[in-house]
């Protein structure tokens, strides 16, 4: 075996090592491992796609941006490459540079629903949710189980003030998936913005029932409570929040 066969070959396995770190969430050291293995192979992209995620879990942010790109430098039709910069954009609020991953990953695999679902996710998270609906109108036109894209459309939905179009659409999520707690709290907001305050208030507990920890569902119950005159169940929320 060449020089140059040896070196790949110790960089696919250093690289290997680090993803079984990587699954027994030990990141730390995986890194060092594919560090190991960078230095061996640096054109390895499927390394530098594993150290991206690695530091994205670290919360070492600004390193996995940088290993996300060599990744896509290296191989610009990675859709591994292209979602990890998408994620790790979104968890820096970087949006926009987010929004723009997330388009060559549904160029990449126009029939992918995750992918417009995260096309659609971050467009929400940009506060766009008219075009976010059309990205999830993609996914869910693929998919029309898709559980997670009709709870987001839901959201769209409540923003334009179709409250009663979102209920319908929450109400299929429940359908699908009666665990899912973010159904049950969009529900909640929805119902409140109809002035429906008790009916909000068993939404609420609805998600409670599955996530009784949930500030979230605490929060908007608490509310939904002080509107409807329960000043004392309330402030029992209150001080346990």
């Amino acid at each position: 075996m060449s020089i140059s066969g040896s070196c790949q070959e110790a960089s696919r396995y250093y690289d290997h090592l680090a993803v079984k770190l990587i699954s027994a969430g030990n990141f730390s050291e995986a890194r060092e491992y594919l560090n190991n293995s960078l230095a061996r192979n640096s054109s390895n992209a499927e390394a530098w796609i594993h150290k991206g995620n690695a530091e994205s879990a670290l919360r070492d942010l600004n390193s996995s941006l940088r290993s996300f790109h060599r990744a896509v430098d290296l191989d610009c039709k990675s859709a591994a490459a292209w979602s990890g910069l998408a994620d790790a954009y979104s968890q820096s609020k970087d949006y926009g540079n987010a929004s723009a991953a997330a388009v060559e990953l549904a160029e990449l695999d126009p029939n992918n629903k995750a992918y417009w679902l995260r096309k659609g996710s971050i467009k929400q998270m940009q506060g766009d949710f008219e075009t976010a609906a059309l990205d999830l109108d993609r996914a869910i036109a693929l998919d029309s189980k898709y559980r997670d894209a009709l709870y987001r459309k839901a959201l769209s939905e409540l923003s334009a003030n179709r409250v009663s179009r979102a209920l319908e659409l929450l109400e299929t999520v429940i359908s699908i998936d009666a665990g899912y707690k973010q159904a049950y709290n969009a529900k909640g907001l929805a119902l409140e913005m109809q002035g429906d305050n008790e009916r909000a208030i068993a939404a609420y507990d609805r998600a409670l029932k599955i996530d009784g920890k949930w500030p979230v569902a605490l929060t908007n119950k608490m509310h939904a409570l002080l509107a409807a005159g329960r000043q004392k169940e309330a402030a029992d929320i209150l001080l346990r929040l």
